[in-house]
Formats: structure tokens, sequence, C-alpha cells
């Protein structure tokens, strides 16, 4: 294999400091732009529907379609803007994402059927789902070895801020006023394209770029593919299924009640919990190790899913406390997979390869939450639906148990 040298930072510039800021920023609003329909969703339906709470099958049916199409358009997105990002370089593909995160997200405002909702939720996600697999490989590159698993920690908590803000959204503006805040991933797209300097190493690799194929890939990367997709589909099934599904989750235990400060205060807390849990994965994991601390994250969020959604028929005070200490291992998952995956692989396939293992899993993400829309009446309610598909913690618990103890260490040069 080609050998391309690349010198290692030993100390953050003006220039990593600027990405790292930049990187962070995108991650909070790709964080915002995916809770916002989740948190509006019952308002978007009764409006654009003229619907009533009581129409709860319909705005269920077409609530599922608007989350599962979403998670297939970041599904995509991550796939491809991966692929991409590795040949174009990371700069332009970031923008690309983060002007398509934009784009589509203000042209919700001026939506006036829940079908062109379905259409761009689908472009949304395709920049969301290139923003998450791009900005921690950009980062990966460019900051220096001795602290960039805390980096890449801190900028994961990006998403659970994005949570945050996006109640804080649902309390002060309608959901047409809410969506307005697309502006602002357009104009950092275009910051991006102007005022961030391209990865060296990626610069370095660039003709190993163009001589490799996806089927050498998966021959010599295989094991690590296999690893990553399994270890971060699992945490994703089960996130994704209680994230697309909480606030409505909430909204039917409160039976006489509009339910918009109750869901919107739990999102709120819902990001609080995943940001701490983010911002500590970098000091958890020099702490327990990376292995150890993943598998406290499955085993916490197996026993917190169970007791959050097994033992709540009516709305209290517990379920806050409870969401906090859930989001917390659901932040401290996200944080050490965001470092820990993409240093599984060389410059060259690394965007690629991370995207891959990001988002194969995001397909059957977005079967299990389709699935569990739409038995959630089979399944009895709500509470058993989420329970059931919390399970899936589980297998990823196991999978770190009982395979392969993976060791992964970034590499600026082709091996």
């Amino acid at each position: 294999m080609e050998n391309t040298h690349t010198t290692e930072p030993l100390h953050p510039t003006f220039s990593s400091w600027l990405i790292f800021s930049v990187c962070l920023l995108s991650n909070i609003l790709a964080g915002q732009v995916s809770t916002l329909m989740s948190v509006y969703l019952p308002t978007v339906l009764e409006s654009l529907l003229q619907a009533t709470p009581s129409d709860e099958a319909s705005i269920t049916l077409i609530g599922t379609y608007i989350t599962a199409i979403y998670l297939l358009g970041w599904t995509i997105g991550g796939f491809f803007c991966g692929l991409i990002s590795d040949r174009i370089g990371r700069v332009r593909s970031f923008a690309l994402s983060m002007g398509l995160l934009g784009l589509f997200t203000l042209l919700i405002s001026f939506a006036h059927t829940w079908e062109m909702i379905l259409v761009y939720r689908f472009l949304t996600g395709l920049g969301a789902g290139g923003i998450m697999v791009i900005s921690v490989t950009y980062l990966s590159e460019v900051w220096p070895k001795n602290s960039r698993n805390i980096m890449i920690g801190i900028v994961s908590i990006g998403f659970p801020i994005g949570i945050f803000s996006s109640g804080m959204v649902n309390l002060l503006s309608e959901w047409r006023e809410g969506f307005l805040f697309g502006t602002i991933p357009l104009v950092l797209a275009i910051f991006a394209l102007f005022g961030l300097k391209e990865s060296e190493p990626w610069k370095q690799s660039k003709t190993f770029i163009s001589k490799i194929s996806s089927l050498e890939l998966v021959k010599q990367y295989r094991a690590e593919l296999l690893h990553g997709t399994v270890i971060f589909g699992t945490m994703l099934i089960g996130l994704w299924a209680v994230f697309s599904w909480f606030p409505t989750w909430v909204q039917s235990l409160l039976q006489h009640n509009d339910g918009q400060k109750e869901r919107g205060f739990a999102m709120m807390l819902f990001g609080v919990g995943g940001l701490i849990g983010g911002f500590s994965s970098g000091w958890i994991s020099k702490s327990l190790g990376v292995r150890q601390s993943m598998m406290l994250c499955f085993g916490g969020c197996t026993i917190m899913a169970a007791l959050l959604f097994g033992s709540n028929s009516t709305f209290s005070w517990l379920i806050y406390a409870e969401t906090v200490i859930l989001a917390l291992f659901f932040g401290l998952s996200q944080g050490l997979l965001s470092f820990y995956i993409p240093q599984l692989f060389p410059t060259a396939i690394r965007a690629g390869a991370t995207g891959f293992c990001f988002n194969l899993g995001r397909i059957f993400t977005t079967f299990a939450v389709f699935s569990l829309g739409a038995l959630v009446d089979t399944l009895g309610g709500y509470s058993n639906a989420l329970l059931i598909f919390s399970l899936v913690f589980v297998l990823g618990f196991l999978k770190l148990f009982f395979g392969q103890n993976f060791k992964p260490e970034i590499r600026l040069s082709q091996d």
C-alpha cells in the first residue's frame, strides 16, 4: 500500500480552533433541526391536516412517515457524503451538507401539505447525515493526538445542545417561526466554504483515494467495518426509537392536556443529560477504557429504558429525573463512538468507512422507527412499544462483552 506520510500537529493552531468551533456549531444545528420536527410534530400535523388530538391514528401514521423519511435521508447522506468527502475534500463536502440542512429546514416554514414536509425532511436528512460523519472525521485529522478524544467528545455534545435549544424554540415560537432557524446553517455553509482550511492528511492521501475501490475497503477492513456497524447500529436503533417517539409518549400520558410545556421541558432535559454525558466521554474513556465505557453505556441504557417506560403509566416528576439519567448514557455513547469509529480506519477511506458504520445501522433504524409507530396499537401503547424496542441495547452489550477488543488508533498515513 502506498505511503503518504503526514506530520501530526503537536499543538492546536488558530485554524484547528476555528475548525473545532465550526464542527461544534454544526452538530448543535443538526441536533436542533433533527429534534424540531419531533417536538412540533403533533402541532404541525394538526395544523396541516386540520385534525384534532383525538385523530391519533392518522397523526401517528403520518408522523411515522415523516420520521422514517428523515432517517432514510440521514442514512443516504451519511453514506454518500462520506464517500464524497474522501474524494473532494472535507471542507467542500462539509459546506454542501450544511447547505442542505439549512435550505430545506427553512423551506418547511412555508410548507402547506404534509407531503411537502416529507420531501423537505428527506433532503434535510441528507445534510444532517453528512455533517455527523464529516465533522468528526475532519476534526480527527486536524487536532493533536494528546487531546483529540476529549475535543471530539466535546463536539459530540453539540447534538444534545441542539436538542436542548429545540425545546426552547418550541416553548417560545410557533412551528412556522421555529423552522426559520434554517437560515443559520446556510450562513455557516458559506463561511465554511471560504473560511476553513482543508485537512492536510486528506490532501496527502489524495492519490491513494483515487485508486482504492469499495471492494478493497471491504476486504481490508471488513472486521473493523462489521464491528463498528454493529456497535453503532445497536445504540442508534435504541436511541432513535426513544428519541423519535419520546415526545409523543409524554403526550400519551397527558390525557387532558395539550402537553406542549411538558414535551418541551422533557426534551430540554433530554438535551441536558446528553450534553453532560458527551462532555465527560473523553475523560471517562481515559479512566475506564473505551470498551468498558461503552459497555457501561449499553448496560445503563437497558436499565433506564426499562425503568422509564416500564414503570410510568401516568405523568409525574419522576419522568424528568429518569429522562436525564437515560440521556446521560446516550450522550456518553455518542461521545465515545464519535472518536472511536473514525480511528479504526486510515485517512484515505476514513470518511467513507465511518459513514458506512454510522449509517448502515440507520437502514435498520429507519425500519425500527417506522415499525414502532405502526405497531403501537398492536404492542399495547407507546410504553410497551418503546420498552420492547429498547431491548436492542442488550445486543450491543453482548457484542462488546464477547466480541474482539479492537484498539483504535488514528492513522495519518497509509500503512
